[in-house]
C-alpha cells in the first residue's frame, strides 16, 4: 500500500504540531510530576474542533476521516502522550458510542456539546473483576417502575472520569444472557447516585485522569439507555475497533517523540572525540527504530483507510494496535539506552516516554487479547 499525505492532511499535521509545541510542550514536566489534568488546554483543543474530530458537522464535529484522526492523536502524543490519551478516550470511546448507538435526540443533546469541548466525556467498561471478560461485569441495572433503571456497582480505569460532564457506562440488565445482557447508559455530572471515586496514581500518562465511577442507587430515565437493551457490550466491541486505531496512533506518536529525542542526542553527545551517532551500534538502533515507526504508521493508516471505506476492521485495528504498541515500547527502551545515564533522569524527555508508553500495550485490550482477536479473525476467515 503506497501512502501519500493530502495537502489537507499535511496542513492538519502542521497545525497540531504547532499547537502542541506552543501550548503543551512548556508544561509537560509540571503536568506529569503533579498529575495535573490540563483542562484549559483540553478546552482549547475543543475550540479547534479536535474533540469532535470524527463526527459530522451537524453535531458540531470536524468530520475527519480516521487517517486525519490518527494524525491528530499522533502529533499530540509526540509531545505529551497524556493529552493524546485524553483526546482519544473522549473521541473514540465516549463520543463514538453515542454517535454509533444513540438516538437522534441523544446525539443532539450530548454529542453537540461534547464535540465542541463544552463538555468532556468518559467511558466506563472495566471493573475490578471484569476487564476483557464481559461476563465478569458486576454493575447491575434493575428496571424501575417508571420505565427507567436503578444502577448499582463500580467501574475502574475510567479515563477523564473526574473531569467528565458526560459518561457512558455498561451494566448488566439480564444476567442470564451473558454478553447480550449488558446494556449501556448515558450518565451526567451531578446526577444523583453517581460519583467519581479513587483517582489512580500511575506510573505514566500522569496528566491523564484515571479513576473509578461509582453507582449507588443511581436512577436513570428510559431515555438514558444508549442503544438497544442487552446490546451494550456488543456495541462496545464495535467502539473498540475504532478505539484501537487511536491507541495505535498514540503509540506511533510516542515512538516518534522518543526517536526524535534520541536522534538529536546522538548527534550532540560526544564520546572518544566524535558524536555517538557515528558509531555503528547507535546507527543500527536508530535504523531499527525508524523502520519500526514507519511500519507502525502504515498499519495504523491502513486500518484508518479501511474504516473510512466502511469496512469491518476488527483484525486490522488489532494488528495495528498490537504492532505499534510493542514497537513503541522497544523504541522508547532504545531511546533511553542511547541517552545512557542521562536517559534515566527527568532532564531528558525519553524518561517520560519510557514510562508513558507501557500503557499502550495494556489499554483497550492487552497485547495478549489483541493476539486472541487477530487469531480468531484469521481462523474465521
Amino acid at each position: 500500500m503506497e501512502f501519500e499525505h493530502t495537502a489537507e492532511q499535511l496542513q492538519l499535521r502542521r497545525a497540531v504540531r504547532e499547537f502542541a509545541e506552543a501550548e503543551i510542550k512548556p508544561h509537560v514536566r509540571e503536568w506529569d510530576e503533579n498529575s495535573v489534568f490540563p483542562l484549559e488546554t483540553v478546552k482549547k483543543l475543543g475550540q479547534l474542533g479536535y474533540l469532535g474530530a470524527i463526527f459530522p458537522e451537524k453535531y458540531n464535529g470536524s468530520d475527519f476521516g480516521y487517517i486525519e484522526y490518527a494524525i491528530l492523536i499522533e502529533e499530540l502524543a509526540r509531545v505529551d502522550p497524556s493529552v493524546g490519551l485524553i483526546v482519544a478516550a473522549h473521541n473514540s470511546l465516549c463520543c463514538n458510542h453515542i454517535y454509533l448507538a444513540g438516538t437522534e435526540e441523544q446525539k443532539q443533546k450530548y454529542l453537540t456539546k461534547l464535540a465542541t469541548g463544552e463538555w468532556i466525556g468518559c467511558w466506563s467498561l472495566t471493573e475490578p473483576e471484569a476487564g476483557s471478560d464481559a461476563g465478569g461485569t458486576r454493575s447491575q441495572a434493575v428496571a424501575a417502575p417508571d420505565g427507567g433503571w436503578i444502577l448499582n456497582g463500580a467501574k475502574t480505569f475510567t479515563t477523564n472520569v473526574h473531569y467528565a460532564d458526560v459518561g457512558v457506562a455498561m451494566a448488566v440488565t439480564d444476567r442470564a444472557a451473558q454478553s447480550h445482557g449488558v446494556s449501556a447508559f448515558i450518565l451526567e455530572k451531578g446526577m444523583s447516585g453517581v460519583r467519581s471515586g479513587k483517582k489512580e496514581d500511575k506510573l505514566g500518562m500522569r496528566a491523564s485522569d484515571t479513576g473509578e465511577m461509582i453507582f449507588e442507587n443511581c436512577h436513570v430515565g428510559p431515555d438514558q439507555m444508549l442503544g438497544k437493551p442487552g446490546e451494550g457490550f456488543v456495541d462496545a466491541l464495535r467502539i473498540l475497533d475504532g478505539g484501537r486505531i487511536s491507541i495505535a496512533a498514540l503509540s506511533v506518536g510516542i515512538a516518534q517523540g522518543a526517536y526524535e529525542a534520541a536522534l538529536k542526542y546522538a548527534k550532540q553527545r560526544k564520546q572518544f572525540g566524535r558524536p555517538i551517532s557515528e558509531f555503528q551500534a547507535i546507527q543500527h538502533k536508530l535504523a531499527d527504530m525508524a523502520t519500526g515507526i514507519e511500519a507502525s504508521r502504515l498499519l495504523t493508516y491502513r486500518a484508518g483507510y479501511l474504516k473510512d471505506q466502511g469496512k469491518r476492521i476488527t483484525k486490522e485495528s488489532s494488528m495495528a494496535k498490537l504492532f505499534a504498541s510493542e514497537v513503541a515500547v522497544d523504541v522508547c527502551n532504545e531511546a533511553v539506552q542511547i541517552h545512557g545515564g542521562y536517559g534515566f533522569t527527568k532532564d531528558y524527555p525519553v524518561e517520560k516516554f519510557y514510562r508513558d508508553v507501557k500503557l499502550c500495550t495494556i489499554g483497550e485490550g492487552t497485547s495478549e487479547i489483541q493476539r486472541m482477536v487477530i487469531a480468531r479473525q484469521l481462523l474465521k476467515d
